[in-house]
């Protein structure tokens, strides 16, 4: 049933098992930013990703069409169902995020935003990477990069402070 002389069907089968479990994690995930969305396998490709859309009668929908910003709220939900199923073995308790805030709407940014907030207070750290005026607002504790001349840059913020390389600068 599960065998072939390359091994893929077996192969297709474990990796949908694992993928089946991460698909549970992420709907957990999805469940506490909103009701909208549900993730379900692809009958045609076990493989890959269907989102039922709860606001659209049902209607199950592609991954692949999906808006930047439900794409972003989606892939967030798989972020964290994936650190969860690494938690059972090791503790992951920093999660970075690096872009994909500029595609959100108001509210599927506060819905990001309020999920982050909640992990965060489960004490863990989350470090966003944005360029989002909206976002920067929103969050208090930032550290900031500056080009300076020179190809180099520098930060600023709590808890950064001035390095100095000895070697290459003569103390005064």
């Amino acid at each position: 049933l599960i065998g072939s002389a390359d091994g893929k069907k077996y192969r297709t089968f474990a990796q949908g098992l694992t993928f089946e479990v991460m698909i549970s994690h992420a709907n957990t995930q999805l469940q506490k930013m909103s009701d909208r969305y549900l993730l379900i396998h692809d009958d045609s490709n076990p493989l890959e990703l269907n989102v039922i859309d709860n606001y659209q009668g049902g209607d199950i929908r592609s991954t692949k069409n999906l808006s930047g910003g439900e794409g972003f709220i989606i892939s967030l939900a798989l972020a964290l169902g994936l650190s969860q199923m690494a938690s059972h073995n090791i503790r992951v308790d920093s999660l970075f995020l690096d872009e994909g805030f500029g595609t959100l709407d108001e509210e599927s940014l506060d819905i990001a935003l309020d999920t982050l907030t909640s992990l965060q207070q489960e004490g863990k750290l989350i470090g966003i990477i944005s360029h989002v005026q909206a976002l920067k607002d929103r969050i208090l504790t930032q550290i900031k990069v500056e080009k300076i001349s020179g190809g180099f840059s520098q930060i600023s913020g709590q808890g950064c402070r001035r390095v100095v390389n000895i070697t290459n600068e003569k103390a005064s």
